[in-house]
């Protein structure tokens, strides 16, 4: 049989071959010759090649051949030569599904059935989606375009006659060509199938709650047998091939039932079939339970209609009042407590005054010494040759003209970081000390009060005591403190007053308050040196005495070295003073004690007349030394400018005297020269001839005043309105004037030639040896060997409070700043109220069309627009309290990192946090946006993480910029150029690839994107267009927008990251560019 057979098929071929090539116009001996030589290579003994065109080889499932390749079109979930072999996977494997190995086969996650073609899950369809999501498994039964159905037989007859072997039926549906297919299967082997044709499909769901039927009903059908399987002749069983090629035609059904909760019920049924199922088995036909599955574009199922947005107008109302009660409650709470009294109860204390008394008396005294100080300014030398010392329980006074350089001196006796070149010798008991060390223990009073304008008297004195004392001393022992230096300088009665501002609502304390709390400041934690820069400054006489005698008492009685500048004291005050440092043009003219002073300018020719204060004539002296004034030719060469106010004070005073009137030669002529005619006879000339022209007389000059002058000088007298008679022509006491032509040369020359100028000398040389010798250290500070000794000179040090204690008293400043003057907190809340009904008033429903996709872009570009300018505000956060901080910080108030903290706390939670969630809470649900928590949340994260980092970048551009307007210029440019890369208004596709890295850079396009996906992405906008409706997927669109639908968690992550870089970058630039350089 076998050699016939391949013998017949042999032919076959050639006959096959003979036709292709005389198709191909091939002869057919050359046909006939290629075949054989074909042939000829072939085992005897290898069976024939499948080929479904040959008439003993056919395709099961009644699938097509092709008849060019001789292959089955296998369905889906068949496969082998002749789709009789069930597949496995899924159906998105495709053609590369595996064949079946073994009984069962083994399904991918989210399939089932015996050739896994029915879907469980949803998540499973994704991958059959042109999108890769969105995808759902349709159960209903209906075809939709292909369905799927496996069954279970439960006619009970049929179920016993087959015993252990489970009869299972597959039952496929197609709705474009209107065919199924029925398969019969017994142990998971198929037995018989069917095909049918011109099927038309119904379904009935019921709503309410009842049963949902679907129904096949198919006018064709015809079946096969597969030869020796279950029911076709298999061990004996029931052969039904005949019934079925010959009986079975038609017309067939399948119909299923389903009550709510319960399984699918279905029958087969075919007019034939059911009589002989009836006949045999008892029933009416195949009765089956089924489940179905169909992968689905979620926009493809039964019954989908474009989902309208609901608005809940009773939610949108509640957050509405619930924002706006929130707003009342804010501003209610900061009119509280800006209106509350600061009133301070009275301090308990235990042993906090012995722990007062140990702070103030518990230190080693320091007397400072310096020589040879000079300083040097862009080439120009500001200070030259300056030596001089200031001991404990000594006040050390620095005076000169306006532009003398003694702010400039008192900056570098204080260590301050000057933008010049410093030189010079200075010790600390005789050593030199490190800059940490002294900084430590001195303190200094600047020449203007910065200090926070929204706090009260007590707290700000309060605020650099508890950060500057030592960290073991009590709460109360501070307050004591506190208490003790309110009452030294008469500012107790204001404690609880608000320091204010001309610019604020109240102007608070006066300037000269002001004046003596920056002093208090300095003073609560009693240092070893105090520096004041113009202690006085702003303070009537009276006021002014008291700052100046509390600092008497701070020195005599606790062994302080006070050091401070000071312009024109009234004689009550310089007779507080123990030293005086007297500078000109930023040369010494006189350093040593005050009480030698007087007689050091009467011995070299410069006698301060009886009734004058020694402090103005000394002053003035030094004005006119420098400059260039000649009484002894016919012309008077006068710097006009250098005639302070105090030799205008002392030319009324000898107009008082001699009844003469200073009306108009108290105005200095255009002209810097003026011929002695026309001034000769003046009051102001013959008041500085006399004052400011030196004298052969010496010290006895002064003296003299009440007895008879022989040469008849012009002296003041203590009887008013009465001058004696003198010759101002007369030159016999006077010297001649000075080679260079001014009088300071002299002055700074007499002075380094001067006793005093040598006993200080010699006194700082004697200090440093006495050093050496007590410490065995070299004047630098280091041993003989090089080694550095570490030598409290400076007194016992003390722990001050640690970060985190720093951290909480400046977030408590900050907190009462932020609260006293909350406009900005406020508008902020209040534009986010408003602006977030405006905007939901114009977005209100959007629509699930293409026009809602438009407004969704509109929605989100406005909201991210809104905060990114309003975080312009963050411009502000430092330059309002850029001149306190650089303050603070030199005063070694705390660390920077601890206030950048407070301060970034209270600029993030209050206005950058608050304004998204109150904006987002009412946007939401008014324009209807996806109604699911997990996207509502994502959308308020976006919004916050992105003006975080708008807010960010933004102080780190203020904090840059010193100049307000330059750093609003910048901040608004930057954000102009972010919003350009948003993704709106420049698609990403169109971006040139030179300049796409620039969209990276772009804190718009992370937002914009990540909001955008976050609400379209699983969206279905329909569009109709002529009559017709096109259903667009959302992420197709946003695709054809230049938007990447995976990129929402990696766009959050880039705004975070943005924000976290440009607060390092935001603290590094104030850590390294807001430092005090004087």
């Amino acid at each position: 049989m076998a050699p016939r057979l391949s013998r017949a098929l042999v032919m076959a071929a050639l006959a096959l071959s003979s036709v292709a090539s005389a198709y191909n116009n091939y002869t057919s001996a050359d046909m006939i010759q290629a075949q054989l030589e074909l042939m000829a290579s072939r085992p005897k003994d290898c069976p024939p090649c499948f080929n479904c065109n040959l008439p003993i080889n056919s395709c099961g499932q009644f699938a097509p051949c092709n008849g060019y390749s001789g292959k089955c079109d296998c369905p889906a979930g068949f496969g082998g030569d002749n789709c009789l072999e069930p597949l496995c996977g899924s159906l998105p494997r495709g053609k590369n599904r595996p064949a079946r190995q073994g009984k069962s086969c083994k399904c991918d996650e989210g399939w089932t059935g015996i050739n896994c073609n029915v879907c469980t899950s949803d998540r499973a369809c994704d991958a059959m989606t042109e999108t890769g999501d969105g995808g759902v498994c349709y159960t209903g039964g209906e075809v939709v375009k292909q369905n799927y159905q496996m069954c279970d037989v439960t006619n009970r007859a049929i179920r016993d006659l087959l015993g252990a072997q489970v009869p299972q039926v597959t039952f496929t549906c197609e709705k474009e060509s209107g065919e199924c297919d029925f398969q019969f299967w017994v142990d998971e082997r198929e037995s018989f199938m069917c095909h049918l044709n011109e099927c038309e499909s119904s379904a009935d769901f019921d709503t309410s709650g009842g049963k949902n039927t679907t129904s096949y009903k198919c006018e064709k059908i015809r079946c096969e047998c597969i030869p020796d399987r279950m029911l076709c002749g298999a061990n004996g069983s029931v052969d039904l091939t005949e019934f079925l090629v010959e009986v079975i035609r038609g017309p067939a059904s399948f119909g299923c039932e389903q009550l709510p909760g319960g399984p699918k019920k279905c029958a087969f049924q075919e007019p034939e079939m059911n009589k002989l199922i009836s006949d045999m088995f008892g029933d009416s036909s195949i009765l089956l339970t089924c489940g179905a599955g169909e992968c689905l574009y979620h926009t493809e199922v039964p019954g989908f209609a474009p989902e309208v947005p609901k608005i809940n107008t009773p939610l949108i109302a509640g957050v509405i009042a619930g924002c706006s009660l929130f707003l009342v409650a804010v501003i209610l709470g900061t009119w509280y407590l800006s209106r509350r009294q600061f009133k301070y109860g009275p301090i308990h204390l235990d042993d906090s005054d012995d722990e007062a008394i140990k702070l103030m008396t518990d230190h080693k005294p320091a007397s400072l010494y310096f020589r040879d100080v000079r300083y040097n300014l862009n080439g120009k030398e500001i200070l030259s040759g300056i030596q001089g010392m200031a001991h404990p329980g000594e006040l050390t006074a620095i005076m000169g003209a306006s532009g003398a350089g003694k702010t400039t001196f008192l900056d570098i006796l204080a260590r301050k970081n000057k933008r010049g070149n410093v030189s010079g010798e200075f010790y600390v008991n005789g050593e030199k000390v490190s800059d940490t060390d002294y900084k430590n223990a001195t303190g200094f009073v600047d020449q203007e009060d910065t200090m926070l304008p929204t706090l009260t008297v007590h707290e700000t004195i309060l605020t650099s005591a508890l950060l500057r004392l030592p960290r073991d001393m009590t709460r109360a022992a501070k307050e004591q403190r506190v208490f003790e230096v309110e009452k030294q300088l008469g500012i107790y009665h204001i404690r609880d007053s608000l320091i204010g501002s001309e610019e604020g609502k109240g102007r608070g304390i006066s300037g000269g308050e002001k004046r003596r709390v920056s002093i208090a400041c300095e003073l609560v934690t009693s240092p070893s040196i105090l520096f004041l820069d113009e202690p006085t400054s702003g303070l009537d006489a009276y006021n002014a005495y008291n700052v100046i005698e509390c600092l008497v008492t701070l020195a005599k009685t606790y062994k302080r070295t006070v050091i401070f500048t000071i312009h024109q004291p009234r004689s009550n005050i310089v007779a507080l003073f123990d030293r005086l440092i007297l500078l000109a043009q930023g040369k010494a003219v006189y350093s040593g004690p005050l009480h030698q002073c007087q007689d050091y300018f009467d011995r070299i020719g410069y006698s301060c007349p009886p009734g004058f204060n020694i402090a103005d004539y000394l002053v003035d002296l030094t004005m006119h030394a420098g400059s260039t004034t000649s009484f002894d030719d016919g012309t008077i060469s006068l710097d006009v400018a250098s005639v302070g106010p105090s030799s205008t004070r002392a030319v009324k005073s000898v107009a008082s005297i001699s009844g003469g009137s200073v009306g108009d030669d108290s105005t200095a002529d255009a002209s810097s020269s003026r011929p002695r005619s026309r001034r000769h006879d003046s009051v102001r000339f013959r008041q500085e001839r006399e004052l400011y022209t030196r004298r052969k007389q010496t010290a006895d000059t002064a003296a003299s005043s009440d007895a008879g002058d022989e040469n008849g000088a012009y002296r003041l007298q203590q009887t008013p309105h009465r001058v004696p008679p003198h010759n101002l022509d007369e030159h016999d006491d006077l010297l001649p004037p000075a080679p260079t032509g001014t009088d300071l040369d002299i002055l700074v020359h007499s002075y380094i030639q001067s006793d005093i100028a040598g006993s200080t000398h010699d006194e700082i040389q004697q200090a440093i040896t006495a050093a050496v010798s007590s410490n065995g250290q070299n004047a630098n500070g280091y041993s003989a060997d090089g080694a550095n000794i570490n030598i409290p000179t400076m007194g016992r040090g003390y722990a001050r409070v640690g970060y985190w204690r720093q951290f909480v008293l400046l977030s408590q400043r900050t907190w009462r700043n932020l609260y006293r003057n909350p406009m900005l907190m406020l508008t902020h809340y209040a534009i986010a109220i408003l602006l977030a009904v405006f905007a939901g008033y114009l977005f209100y429903g959007l629509s699930m069309d293409i026009a809602g996709f438009q407004n969704r872009l509109g929605l989100f570009f406005f909201v991210l627009a809104l905060f990114g300018f309003s975080t312009l505000t963050s411009l502000s956060v430092f330059s309002q309290e850029r001149l306190l901080f650089v303050r603070e910080r030199a005063n070694g108030y705390y660390s920077p990192v601890t206030y950048f903290a407070a301060k970034v706390l209270f600029d993030i939670v209050p206005l950058r946090i608050i304004p998204p969630i109150l904006l987002g809470a009412i946007v939401y649900p008014m324009t209807g946006l996806v109604p699911e928590v997990d996207k509502f949340l994502i959308f308020i994260l976006v919004l916050v993480l992105f003006n975080l980092s708008a807010a960010a970048i933004c102080l780190f551009i203020g904090i840059v910029c010193k100049d307000g307007g330059v750093a609003n210029l910048i901040g608004s440019l930057v954000m102009l150029f972010s919003l350009l890369f948003a993704g709106l208004l420049l698609n990403h596709n169109a971006i040139p690839p030179a300049a796409l890295w620039l969209q990276w850079l772009s804190i718009f396009h992370y937002g914009f994107e990540a909001l955008i996906v976050n609400e379209v992405t699983q969206l279905t906008l329909i569009d109709h267009k002529i009559g017709i409706d096109i259903t667009v997927p959302g992420a197709a669109i946003l695709s054809s927008f230049g938007f990447d639908n995976q990129a929402m968690w990696p766009d959050i992550i880039n705004l975070g990251i943005f924000g976290a870089v440009f607060i390092v970058l935001a603290y590094g630039a104030m850590h390294f560019l807001l430092v005090e350089r004087r």
